[in-house]
């Protein structure tokens, strides 16, 4: 943090993260460009990268070991995890405030959703916890108030994965986006994949914009936009698309938003690819 932000920082924020890492460098660049860098100015939300080396004991700080039982790549020891998370609340406890909520990025975690992210964003503070090499001690998972994934896949660390949280969470805090319509407007908000977006030229390599776009016609640019969301997640979320409880008159936009990519005279977002996507 600049000595500005060090400074806000002594009063209360109404968001604190603290996350703990092997390698805080990774966060300087993406926390301080663009809606992230321009929310953390204020100094009112506040992101600290904490080396958890700083909480390892010994010379050399280690901060992981080989395995119990065996096998391939180091595991990271929990006491230094453990310590570090402590030391958060510690702080926290002498300002007069409660612990912060812990969370693990884990592959084994359960995974993250627009919803966990408004979830997260009621929450004063949290501890986001970022695991290397085989994982974490299973102690210091067990301190844990929740364990997160982004998906089936596996990453070199947490690092990303927590990246990706604070991107998700602090961008829905009140005041971050220029516009709270955003926020609401976009894929996930209300279940569905967003619609199809447009914006000038009306006409890009013989592809136009749909004429209800540019009709003016407010009423019919909101229906429009909620058939064509739901048409988008039928097509490539089916198992978004299970789980909402469709109006009559969210099937007869759904159908009329086929009908209209049927007929060509409306586009489902699938608009033909050009190599050239100026």
């Amino acid at each position: 943090m600049s000595e500005q932000q060090e400074q806000q920082a002594t009063e209360t924020p109404r968001f604190h993260c603290a996350v703990l890492t092997l390698f805080p460098e990774f966060f300087s660049s993406p926390l301080s460009v663009s809606i992230l860098g321009k929310a953390l100015e204020g100094g009112d939300i506040v992101v600290e990268a904490r080396d958890i080396r700083a909480w390892a004991t010994g010379k050399h700080r280690v901060t992981d070991d080989t395995p119990y039982g065996g096998g391939a790549g180091m595991v990271m020891k929990p006491g230094p995890v453990v310590r570090a998370m402590e030391a958060v609340d510690a702080e926290r406890a002498e300002r007069g405030l409660g612990p912060a909520y812990r969370v693990m990025l884990t592959p084994a975690g359960e995974p993250f959703s627009q919803r966990i992210a408004e979830e997260l964003a009621e929450r004063e503070a949290l501890t986001l916890v970022c695991g290397r090499y085989e994982g974490v001690d299973e102690r210091a998972i067990a301190r844990m108030d929740r364990e997160l994934s982004l998906g089936d896949f596996v990453l070199t660390g947490g690092e990303p994965a927590a990246l990706t949280v604070l991107d998700a969470v602090i961008r829905l805090l009140p005041g971050v986006l220029g516009n709270e319509a955003s926020a609401e407007d976009e894929s996930f908000a209300s279940g569905l994949l967003e619609y199809p977006q447009y914006t000038r030229p009306a006409e890009f390599r013989g592809v136009g914009v749909p004429d209800v776009l540019l009709s003016g016609h407010h009423a019919h640019i909101a229906q429009w936009r909620r058939g064509q969301g739901l048409l988008r997640t039928s097509t490539r979320r089916p198992d978004l698309m299970a789980r909402l409880e469709l109006s009559d008159e969210d099937r007869r936009l759904l159908e009329e938003a086929r009908r209209q990519m049927q007929d060509h005279n409306g586009v489902s977002g699938d608009v033909p690819q050009e190599e050239d996507t100026l």
